[in-house]
């Protein structure tokens, strides 16, 4: 299955990473990079991000964080069933608590991502080879 990737992330060396990361995979998964929460929100409500997708995000990012993100997401009707990972450095249990009380389906430590993020993209490869996606409305 086709399964588009909506990277939420302002760090251009991370993004760099995960895509290399997806390249030494050979996943051919598209990934389409927002910078802030409101620039994925603006490519989402203009159904730039092809179905079905998951979401990586970052909690600590410019003008709409993570959190901050995840609470509009949830809210509203259309994109309240997506798919998100957390990809963050935060270790607050704030945080953690937070973005699992909207639903994310995992949060992970970028620094404990293992080399080159490589044990996150085979959690994502093992994940999209199984899951049954939501279908929108």
């Amino acid at each position: 299955m086709d399964v588009s990737i909506l990277l939420i992330e302002d760090d251009d060396v991370d993004v760099i990473g995960i895509q290399r990361c997806f390249k030494k995979r050979h996943m051919q998964n598209e990934i389409i990079r927002a910078k802030s929460g409101k620039e994925a929100l603006a490519l989402m409500k203009a159904n730039a991000i092809p179905f079905p997708f998951i979401i990586l995000l970052d909690l600590n990012m410019p003008s709409m964080d993570g959190l901050e993100f995840l609470a509009y997401l949830r809210e509203f009707d259309k994109f309240k069933h997506s798919i998100v990972f957390v990809l963050t450095t935060s270790k607050s249990e704030q945080d953690v608590l937070l973005s699992f009380e909207k639903h994310v389906a995992g949060y992970f430590l970028k620094n404990e991502a293992g080399k080159g993020y490589e044990s996150i993209v085979d959690c994502l490869e093992a994940y999209i080879q199984v899951a049954h996606f939501p279908i929108p409305r």
